[in-house]
C-alpha cells in the first residue's frame, strides 16, 4: 500500500520574467531614439520605437504578430509572484505555501549560484513551506511532509513526514489523513499499527477522499 501523495494548491502554470523601470536623468532635451535605446522593455511588451506612429489597432496587431504565444498568461503570472512575494515577506502563511508550490513546480523561476536556471527548486520550495508550517498552516504542513517522504529538497526522513501529516491531519486535511493511514499501515515513520490506519482512513473517507475508501476496502477484503 504506497502513500499518496499530491501537491495541494498547484497554481496555474507560471513563467516569470524580469521587468524593468524606465528611469530619467533629468534631460528634457533628449530624443526619441535616444530613450528607445537606453529603454528596458518588459518580456510582452511592444518595444515604443516598433509601435511610434502606429494607432492602438495596428499596435495590437503587430504584437500578435511579433510576440511569444502565452505572453499574456507569463504577465499575470510575473504579477501574481509578486503579490505572492510581498505578502509571503509579510509572515502570511497562504501566500509562503504559494511560493513554495511555484518553486516546486518550477512555476516561478529560480537560479543558482553561478545563474544557471533550475527546473524546478525543491530546496527553495521547503524554505517557504516550512515557514508557513510553522505557523501551522496545514496545506504547508502536508507538502513539507511530501517533501521529506520524497527526500526532495531536504534529506529524506519519514519521522519528520509523519509528524507534519499528523499536524495537517488533526486539522483536518485529508490528503494528510489518508497519507497518515498509509504510513501507519506500513510501519513508516511511525509504529505500525492497523487499527489508527483504519481510523485515518477512515477519516479521510468520510470527506469524499477515494483513495482513502480504497485502502479501507483492501484492508477489510484482506481481514
Amino acid at each position: 500500500m504506497k502513500v499518496y501523495a499530491v501537491l495541494l494548491l498547484v497554481a496555474p502554470m507560471l513563467i516569470l520574467a524580469g521587468c524593468g523601470e524606465e528611469t530619467s536623468n533629468g534631460n528634457s532635451n533628449t530624443d526619441d531614439a535616444t530613450a528607445s535605446i537606453d529603454e528596458v522593455t518588459a518580456f510582452g511588451e511592444l518595444p515604443s520605437v516598433l509601435g511610434e506612429g502606429l494607432t492602438p489597432e495596428e499596435k495590437a496587431e503587430l504584437a500578435e504578430q511579433i510576440l511569444p504565444p502565452g505572453v499574456e498568461d507569463t504577465l499575470e503570472a510575473e504579477e501574481k509572484f509578486k503579490a505572492f512575494f510581498e505578502q509571503a515577506r509579510d509572515g502570511d502563511p497562504e501566500a509562503q505555501n504559494g511560493l513554495g508550490v511555484m518553486y516546486y513546480t518550477g512555476e516561478a523561476v529560480s537560479k543558482t549560484a553561478t545563474g544557471q536556471v533550475l527546473d524546478n527548486d525543491p530546496g527553495l520550495a521547503a524554505g517557504w513551506f516550512y515557514r508557513a508550517a510553522e505557523q501551522g498552516y496545514a496545506d504547508a504542513q502536508f507538502n513539507l511532509g511530501l517533501l521529506y517522504a520524497n527526500g526532495e529538497g531536504v534529506a529524506q526522513d519519514m519521522v519528520e513526514a509523519a509528524q507534519l501529516f499528523m499536524q495537517a491531519a488533526e486539522q483536518g486535511h485529508v490528503d494528510a489523513q489518508n497519507n497518515l493511514g498509509a504510513m501507519y499501515y506500513t510501519g513508516e515513520g511511525v509504529a505500525r499499527d492497523e487499527q489508527k490506519s483504519i481510523e485515518w482512513f477512515e477519516r479521510a473517507a468520510a470527506q469524499g477522499n477515494e483513495e482513502a475508501q480504497a485502502n479501507l476496502d483492501a484492508i477489510r477484503a484482506a481481514q
